[in-house]
């Protein structure tokens, strides 16, 4: 009997000790990937003085791929503020719940934050899902935001009604399409054209290059995404004329 009360004792013990363990574990994991899963900002000060906040919003591939494009605009003047677009929206995080315009409202805060920022509204840029993310969270915030721009924007991976997302439009708005973007039915063209055609209350640009696939302007080696150089010298000079026009390097 002592021998089985003991081994009872023991047994006690080391399930109660496994359980603090686990509890311990995952409260340690949790807090690691609630720091991890914090949006993580680069930034290109404007060339001169202080410059109107531009925020560029990558694709699902990161932030590495858009350094270039966000280093020309603060080459024209602005003050360019960098995220990623997984920030906003993230098919691969199913089922979990992406914070994305509370993320997008803390990521203009530390923009207008810098001494370098010029206060007033900021523009947007996104690319595929910071694209779509850039129209669902950034183009209905019309006291804070002047302009958006989507390229090639993923807002098929949202189930979105194209007509409901035109009509909640709040900001003047570039879209730059590319006609035979069907990447892994992320991002159809059909369904930019139905947002294209939707009626809209504001400013809408539309855009098709007929040749281009998705990242059309991104000079990279991946399959299925073909860059193409006179599209994206189009899209990026139609940018930054519509960025002029409205949201200037200098402010309004």
């Amino acid at each position: 009997m002592r021998l089985d009360w003991t081994n009872r004792r023991i047994s006690s013990r080391c399930l109660l000790m496994n359980l603090l363990s686990v509890f311990f574990s995952t409260m340690i994991l949790m807090g690691c990937s609630y720091e991890s899963q914090k949006p993580q900002y680069e930034i290109f000060p404007p060339a001169g003085g202080k410059g109107a906040i531009v925020l560029v919003v990558s694709g699902y591939a990161g932030k590495d791929y858009f350094r270039s494009f966000s280093s020309k605009l603060a080459e024209l003047g602005y003050y360019t503020l960098l995220m990623d677009g997984k920030d906003l929206i993230d098919p691969g995080r199913m089922g979990q719940i992406i914070p994305g315009a509370e993320n997008l409202q803390n990521a203009i805060a530390a923009a207008k934050s810098s001494s370098q920022a010029t206060p007033g509204k900021v523009a947007m840029v996104g690319f595929s899902i910071g694209g779509a993310g850039v129209l669902r969270y950034g183009a209905n915030l019309k006291d804070q935001v002047s302009a958006v721009v989507a390229y090639y924007p993923a807002i098929t991976t949202t189930g979105w009604n194209m007509k409901t997302l035109a009509a909640g439009l709040q900001t003047p708005v570039l879209l730059l399409a590319g006609g035979q973007d069907h990447y892994e039915n992320c991002c159809l063209i059909e369904s930019m054209r139905e947002l294209a055609e939707a009626p809209k209350t504001v400013l809408f640009e539309y855009v098709e290059y007929p040749d281009a696939g998705h990242c059309f302007n991104l000079d990279i080696n991946v399959p299925l995404f073909t860059y193409r150089p006179k599209d994206a010298a189009n899209a990026w000079d139609r940018t930054a004329a519509f960025l002029k026009r409205l949201h200037p390097p200098k402010g309004k």
